[in-house]
């Protein structure tokens, strides 16, 4: 006989569990009739900041600010500063050892090494020598949790293409003694290691996507528990490399396809490949990698001045693919420059930005949104690109950061996604690829041990 009775309690508890799962989602999401006001999501995002670790993954450098008169404790022109850290409350800055891609010989190899290795001594002089009492390396994530508890900022090591290994695989344990934790295996061309997403303007490709010694070195990588860095590498070259890694890899500046078709940024099944891996996607505030169709319409209002004043000094205002074909030092010195003269009009640009619509905060946010969606809140991050062509309306440089919490927070993002988007999601990566380069070696010496 049918039980009433129990339908009855049974339709009341799934009810119950309806309405807490609508009130649980409302809590998270900030329903319209409840949103904040401005100066609510202001106070509420300066106290998260205070709660958690902010974490950018990808800041470029030039050496020649790492000098005892010149260097990251004065307010220079750069983007990433000490003091631009301390103002937009940044606490954890990636530096990276990027090198840009060359002819690929001895010659060649032995030049991007030099280059390496001088970017290495650079940060590591920062922390040691030019500002000890107010910046450290950190190795690990015990060491950014106990380096931010003292106060200090923290600062980490990124590679930037794989091309000063040369053909030496022991260079991967090289660079990463010297504190590198991830790197990727090209930039813009071809290296010896692996194809670059440049190739999709040609359809040439040298590996058709990792080489035999780029396969060694995925596998060294994990050996030693350095991030696989999935950002630049062709999407062939992509799919190789988490097919072949044992540890989890990042996407270390990378925003979604969908939303801007640059080919820099992941689709969507490069995505659902990060997703399996268990890796992280950083979204980067790149304006063309956001959205390439605003930033074009943006630049020809924006080119115009910049052209007037390059004009007053002479300067050459150079296309970007013209920037990444000349040496390193002629790009630094390039962009030195260029800092200059855009410095000089910046009255003007903020006027442009007020009738026209540049790329902003918003928009690099839809972002985060978007790949929230496809990979789940554990699986995203965040980076900037500063000094080496990052920068949007609204996060132009580290002493901005306070606005892309804030736009999380006006978007009903919680203290605890915002601290995972900021610096949990990828500490937890590097945890694992860690650990799992120590199951790695112990293996190792067992099999050796037992021989």
């Amino acid at each position: 006989m049918f039980n009433y009775t129990i339908m009855k309690n049974t339709i009341f508890v799934i009810a119950l569990l309806v309405i807490l799962a609508s009130c649980k989602e409302k809590t998270e999401q900030q329903p319209a009739e409840h949103a904040l006001t401005e100066d609510e999501i202001h106070a509420k995002a300066i106290q998260i900041q205070k709660n958690i670790i902010t974490l950018d993954t990808h800041c470029d450098i030039n050496v020649a600010n790492f000098t005892d008169s010149i260097n990251y404790t004065q307010n220079l022109e750069t983007q990433i500063t000490l003091p631009k850290m301390k103002e937009g409350g940044l606490d954890v800055a990636w530096l990276v050892v990027y090198t840009g891609q060359d002819s690929l010989n001895e010659e060649g190899y032995a030049k991007a090494y030099e280059n390496a290795v001088s970017k290495f001594e650079a940060i590591r002089k920062l922390c040691e020598d030019i500002a000890p009492a107010e910046v450290e390396l950190a190795l690990n994530s015990e060491d950014v949790r106990a380096i931010h508890a003292k106060g200090k900022k923290v600062i980490m090591i990124g590679i930037e293409n794989g091309y000063p290994i040369g053909k030496e695989v022991a260079n991967v344990k090289k660079f990463y003694d010297m504190g590198g934790r991830y790197m990727s295996l090209a930039h813009q061309g071809h290296s010896q290691l692996s194809d670059s997403n440049t190739g999709e303007k040609d359809s040439v490709w040298l590996h058709n996507g990792l080489s035999e010694l780029g396969k060694q070195v995925i596998k060294e990588m994990n050996r030693y528990g350095m991030m696989i860095d999935i950002s630049h590498p062709s999407k062939e070259a992509i799919k190789q490399m988490i097919a072949l890694s044992e540890a989890p890899v990042i996407a270390s500046h990378s925003s979604a396809r969908a939303l801007s078709n640059h080919n820099r940024n992941l689709d969507d099944e490069q995505l659902q490949w990060v997703k399996d891996n268990g890796g992280v996607v950083q979204a980067v505030a790149f304006a063309p990698y956001v959205n390439i169709e605003k930033d074009s319409l943006f630049d020809l209002e924006v080119d115009k001045v910049l052209q007037a004043e390059a004009k007053k000094h002479d300067f050459k205002i150079l296309e970007r693919e013209a920037i990444r074909s000349i040496s390193e030092d002629e790009r630094d010195t390039y962009y030195k420059e260029y800092r200059t003269i855009r410095n000089a009009v910046t009255p003007k640009l903020d006027s442009i930005s007020k009738v026209k619509d540049p790329v902003n905060v918003a928009d690099f946010v839809d972002h985060i949104d978007y790949l929230v969606e496809k990979l789940g809140i554990d699986q995203v991050g965040i980076s900037s690109d500063f000094d080496g062509g990052g920068g949007i309306y609204g996060w132009n440089d580290a002493s901005e950061t306070l606005n892309v919490t804030k736009e999380l927070v006006r978007r009903g993002y919680s203290q605890n996604e915002i601290e995972k988007l900021w610096s949990g999601n990828l500490l937890r990566v590097m945890d694992e690829v860690q650990a799992i380069a120590k199951q790695i070696q112990l293996k190792e010496e067992q099999a050796t041990t037992t021989e």
